[in-house]
């Protein structure tokens, strides 16, 4: 991978993103134990995760930051959104007024990037945090999986994804699809669904995000319990 918050080794700074995650739970006089109850984890995992020895998966990541009421930049990347000025003229603004002034240009060299656990590698697009969106390039190493097996995920908002290469399986409910490079899908992501490589090819795709901003953590928690619909 290529990023600037990337170690030699293509591997994002994780004591980094442990020390924000420790900081968020102590704000908010969590435990360990008293989080992990929460998100139906272990308290060993939020340790791991908070000390750098290991990487969330992209569920888990989700439920931590619903839980904590942080953003997933600010959890990952340090990126707090700045806070809207007063006025209602904003320089840079778009006519519609949904942009903030920020470089327009998000160059392959400098962006912000992941490694979740289950093989899931993410790279942002934009230059900073934009509020219920992403737009994201995404990369499943072979055998990776946005969730576990016996596991789908389901969030509020909507998704669109591209396949540039490799073969993704997508599950959306009861029904399978297979995406090939120049494919391209919609989801309602209020519906289980489960993405995962298929071969010995990883997958890279650009996949776009609208309105997974209120995530339900209690939701993840008991697909995980149950397993998928």
């Amino acid at each position: 991978m290529t990023s600037a918050s990337a170690s030699r080794n293509g591997r994002p700074d994780y004591p980094e993103m442990g020390d924000r995650l420790r900081q968020a739970r102590r704000a908010r006089n969590l435990s360990l134990r008293v989080l992990a109850d929460r998100l139906g984890v272990s308290p060993s995992l939020i340790s791991q995760i908070e000390t750098g020895r290991a990487n969330p998966s992209v569920s888990t990541l989700y439920a931590i930051a619903a839980e904590l009421d942080v953003s997933l930049d600010e959890l990952l990347f340090n990126d707090r959104r700045p806070p809207e000025p007063s006025s209602p003229v904003r320089t840079g603004a778009s006519p519609s007024g949904t942009m903030t002034p920020a470089a327009p240009v998000q160059r392959a060299g400098s962006r912000h990037a992941i490694r979740l656990a289950s093989g899931v590698n993410w790279e942002r697009l934009t230059t900073q945090s934009e509020p219920g969106i992403e737009f994201l390039h995404v990369t499943y190493e072979v055998g990776g999986a946005s969730s576990p097996p016996d596991a789908f995920q389901r969030h509020p908002g909507h998704e669109w994804g591209y396949v540039l290469s490799g073969r993704l399986q997508v599950r959306i409910g009861f029904e399978e699809y297979v995406l090939e490079p120049g494919d391209a899908i919609s989801i309602n992501s209020s519906i289980p669904h489960r993405l995962a490589t298929i071969g010995d090819e990883p997958v890279e795709a650009i996949w776009f995000v609208l309105g997974r901003a209120q995530f339900d953590a209690q939701t993840l928690i008991d697909e995980h319990r149950t397993g998928p619909a």
